[in-house]
């Protein structure tokens, strides 16, 4: 004979209702709160970001970014909610500005902004359609700040027309110019990066421009013994700027 099922007891029914619908009701008045909360923040004055406070938007990091581009990204925040303010897409348009490498905005109880600015590092000069810009090691280009000074080499061989990869493979030759050379680089004021399996250098020796084929390898030992030789090449070859360090056994004077 089959067992008959348990039935739940009425009560225990009646409590298992009551307390979902306590807990609807929790959800409910939970969910209420927040709207009321949201629009709170977002509505409130007290929260605005004020075009009269100087502090309101704090600015951190800058050295050659201009502050103008910065304070511009933001511009049609200003007296409204910093609640309200997307800081996402203000990130991204931060990230947009040349000079910034990395952006941080977080909002400051009640009414500020905080941006924080990390700046790209350039390492060379290039010139792009006739216009001197700054490079970083990535292969960035930048426009050179006003009333800033840097002592750089140009690298030279990029074109304006160039994808990201072949900048970097210019800069990335650069640097290894650059580390290969190390105290020597003092006297370097150009560095070709059109072939990086054909490296050539423009340097200043014995008060002159000189330029130099060193290939891609062995740079410092080449450029070692054309300094060693120099004095003889000299007087061998007055008139000649050009010269091939790439031979083992000679140095080549260049038309």
């Amino acid at each position: 004979m089959a067992r008959g099922s348990k039935k739940e007891p009425a009560g225990s029914r009646k409590l298992v209702r009551r307390w979902a619908v306590a807990i609807a009701a929790v959800a409910v008045c939970v969910a209420a709160a927040a709207i009321l909360l949201h629009r709170y923040v977002v509505n409130g004055r007290q929260f605005a970001l004020s075009r009269e406070h100087r502090d309101a938007l704090m600015i951190d990091g800058l050295r050659y970014t201009s502050r103008g581009k910065v304070q511009r990204i933001f511009a049609g925040d200003a007296d409204r909610s910093v609640f309200s303010v997307p800081l996402d897409e203000r990130r991204r348009r931060l990230l947009a500005i040349d000079w910034v490498e990395d952006a941080s905005v977080s909002r400051i109880w009640p009414d500020r902004l905080a941006v924080r600015i990390r700046e790209r590092t350039p390492v060379a000069f290039v010139e792009v359609e006739s216009t001197v810009m700054l490079i970083d090691a990535y292969g960035t280009l930048m426009e050179p700040p006003a009333r800033a000074t840097f002592a750089f080499p140009v690298l030279s061989g990029i074109r304006a027309d160039d994808p990201p990869a072949r900048r970097l493979e210019a800069v990335n030759t650069l640097l290894r110019v650059e580390n290969e050379l190390g105290p020597l680089m003092k006297d370097v004021s150009e560095v070709n990066a059109a072939d990086p399996a054909d490296i050539r250098i423009v340097v200043q020796v014995g008060g002159r421009v000189t330029e130099l084929i060193l290939g891609d390898e062995d740079l410092a030992p080449r450029y070692r013994n054309f300094l060693k030789h120099y004095t003889e090449i000299r007087k061998r070859s007055p008139d000649m700027r050009v010269f091939d360090l790439r031979l083992h056994d000679r140095i080549l004077a260049l038309e």
